[in-house]
């Protein structure tokens, strides 16, 4: 069983910055996706487990960037220039291979609140 601790969410104004972090219990694919009210769960950003290769979703490419640390186990996401829509939960995920389906991740965390104000 993998367990997932997500932190770093917050309140912050449109333009600023914000940096999650997930711990894993296993060195694995890891993914962000987020939730608004009313919406779909979608992808953010996803990075492979050795050679930490990158994927992004367009809404975010150039505003946030995903990294890990193997050593601790641990993903991070730093947002920056963060907009009103950037407004969700946002959920850290782990599977085997990376993807940008959610069906295709098998752990997931609980769930960090984002909110921008304008």
């Amino acid at each position: 069983q993998v367990q997932l601790v997500e932190s770093g969410g917050g309140l912050v104004q449109a333009g600023g910055s914000l940096r999650l972090s997930c711990a894993a219990s296993g060195r694995y694919a890891m993914a962000w996706f987020r939730q608004a009210p009313g919406k779909e769960r979608e992808f953010v950003a996803s990075i492979t487990s050795t050679y930490g290769v990158t994927v992004y979703a367009i809404s975010v490419k150039g505003r946030f960037t995903i990294s890990r640390n193997n050593a601790k186990n641990t993903v991070f996401l730093q947002m920056n220039s963060l907009q009103p829509e950037d407004t969700a939960v946002y959920y850290c995920a782990t599977a085997v291979l990376a993807s940008v389906q959610a069906t295709q991740y098998d752990y997931w965390g609980q769930g960090t609140q984002v909110t921008v104000s304008s």
